[in-house]
């Protein structure tokens, strides 16, 4: 890790399970039976944790840099 990290959490009780989360970023996101998961909450700046967070249908991820909210954008 390079010292600054992101929080990254997937709400069950949104998450539909489409797997674009995993699809762009296997190395963060995996399915888990019904919904997607992080495997590491914490992880190093990625833009693609960012994208996963943009096009998720449900809106289910929540990408944080400290405690301020950076994903996805909420326009």
């Amino acid at each position: 890790m390079t010292g600054r990290e992101w929080d990254t959490r997937v709400d069950p009780r949104l998450c539909l399970a489409s797997g674009m989360c995993a699809g762009i970023a296997p190395e963060v996101f995996t399915l888990d039976g019904e919904h997607a998961r992080v495997r590491e909450d914490r992880i190093e700046p990625d833009d693609r944790v960012l994208a996963a967070a943009e096009v998720c249908p449900a809106r289910a991820i929540t990408v944080l840099d400290r405690n301020t909210v950076i994903g996805p954008s909420r326009d």
